[in-house]
């Protein structure tokens, strides 16, 4: 059949046709919406538009309402821009009137306490709410060697807490006890690592008489202690042990060198002795503590010994984030100061040389008295240049300080332009005067590490006219240091800042 002729349109055929091109206008003006949003940076909430249309003339319907909702992308997905690193702080007080506050220990309980130990012997709490309790956590000046006033580098150096802290009350301390029965003729004392429980009584407060000994180590000289005992990611030990003392690493209780040149080297020894080395223990298995067997076989007769090569590594800490490193300050003797990333086997040089430099018992002032010295030990092992290092005040060319103070990366919330930098010091510019301060290093894209003062604004640029004993860190990250305005154990002027921004 052939279509029906078509007829003429009606008024309402108009009003159909008229709503049609209404309804396709409004099509349009979607579509056009659509497209000029989607031209738009993306908005930072959702956002929900209604186009209200009016009905055509003669019809009595009630405006209709189209909703038009776009759904742009989460804030989370816009790039914020990167924190502004600038080497500005300031130093908040949290504790004072302390004697010689070297070490701060924090366990990972959710109790928020800091742990201060003091040179003399005590431990005190701060607890979460900034608050110095009055009774110590812990008093073994009864157990100590007795200490030289004016200046000691022995005593209570450090503390560490167990991992699991939390659930077993385990912690452990190394400390300077009188020189032990048997111990060789004329050394001097006799360093302990012992571990002490905390009371099942009262949190605050350790049972003093839990101690068992774990280790002990006899001491030619009085100096060269270190001490800063910590607990790696891996859950073993780590015991940080200075040459023995005196000077040159050479003299009574010093081994003879394979580096005919000195004559001296415990830090090269690892045959003989244990100074001048980190160990590594176990101290959840064996009898008073087992050898990891992952330990790398450097020493057929001390299977403790972790790396070697060092003089005096007074503080060293893991960085609680990144790659989880050791880093270790190695105080230096004339010339230069160091600080390393200390890896399983590593041979860190001294007494060959002395932070990237060849090393003169002869003549140790002198940077130009050696030229030429072994860059491999006499087993072929690499001796491992330091990622930082600056001339020590003795230097003739004048130098930055004294002694360097190991520190801590920073992996805290209130600093977040300072996340992964290394946060460190120097005890003072002069023994006599306190003049310590404070440096911040970053590693660069090629591995290599560039330093600067850190500055005070409210002190005299980058000076924190006092001693620099230590620096610390919490479980969240944020770093804390520890002064006193005198050269030894004495006095009241121990003081704990926290760095804020």
């Amino acid at each position: 059949m052939f279509p029906s002729k078509p007829q003429e349109p009606s008024r309402k055929d108009d009003k159909m046709k008229n709503k049609k091109t209404l309804k396709q206008g409004l099509l349009i003006i979607i579509m056009a919406v659509f497209l000029i949003t989607a031209c738009q940076p993306a908005p930072t909430q959702e956002i929900t538009k209604t186009l209200t249309t009016e009905p055509t003339p003669g019809e009595t319907s009630e405006p209709t309402q189209t909703q038009i909702t776009e759904s742009p992308e989460t804030t989370s997905d816009i790039p914020k821009p990167e924190p502004v690193f600038e080497p500005w702080i300031t130093l908040e007080i949290i504790a004072s009137s302390l004697t010689a506050p070297v070490a701060l220990a924090a366990p990972d309980d959710d109790s928020g306490k800091l742990y201060i130990v003091d040179q003399v012997g005590l431990i005190y709490i701060v607890d979460s709410a900034d608050t110095l309790l009055g009774t110590p956590f812990l008093d073994i000046r009864d157990k100590l060697v007795n200490l030289n006033t004016s200046y000691d580098e022995r005593g209570l150096l450090g503390m560490a807490f167990h991992p699991d802290y939390a659930s077993n009350g385990r912690f452990f301390l190394y400390y300077s006890a009188p020189l032990r029965p048997g111990a060789p003729s004329g050394f001097d004392h006799t360093s302990l690592v012992s571990e002490f429980r905390v009371s099942d009584a009262n949190p605050n407060r350790a049972d003093p008489d839990s101690e068992k000994i774990i280790m002990e180590i006899d001491q030619p000289q009085e100096n060269h202690n270190a001490g800063s005992i910590v607990f790696g990611p891996d859950g073993y030990l780590y015991i940080p042990l200075g040459d023995g003392g005196g000077a040159h690493d050479r003299g009574p209780g010093h081994a003879a060198d394979w580096y005919n040149i000195n004559q001296g080297g415990n830090g090269q020894d690892v045959e003989d002795n244990l100074h001048g080395s980190i160990l590594r223990i176990d101290i959840d298995n064996g009898d008073p503590y087992a050898i990891p067997a992952d330990n790398p076989q450097i020493s057929k007769n001390f299977p403790e010994i972790w790396a070697y090569g060092f003089r005096n590594p007074y503080r060293m800490a893991f960085d609680p984030g990144g790659e989880r490193e050791l880093f270790l300050g190695d105080a230096g003797q004339d010339l230069w100061e160091e600080v390393s990333i200390v890896v399983a086997g590593g041979n860190y040089g001294w007494n060959v040389r002395e932070g990237m430099h060849c090393f003169s018992t002869a003549d140790p002032g002198n940077p130009n008295a050696i030229t030429d010295c072994p860059k491999v030990d006499n087993l072929g092992n690499a001796l491992i240049d330091p990622i930082i290092e600056f001339r020590n005040s003795r230097h003739p060319e004048g130098g930055l300080g004294t002694s360097i103070v190991g520190g801590v990366v920073y992996r805290g919330d209130l600093l977040p332009a300072w996340d992964g930098r290394y946060i460190f010091g120097q005890w003072s510019t002069s023994f006599r005067s306190p003049a310590g301060s404070l440096f911040v290093a970053k590693r660069s894209e090629d591995d290599s590490w560039t330093f600067e003062p850190i500055i005070i604004p409210d002190r005299d640029g980058s000076a924190m006219g006092e001693y620099v004993l230590a620096l610390g860190q919490d479980v969240q990250g944020e770093v804390y240091v520890l002064t006193s305005s005198s050269t030894g154990p004495s006095g009241n002027t121990g003081i704990v800042y926290r760095i804020l921004p």
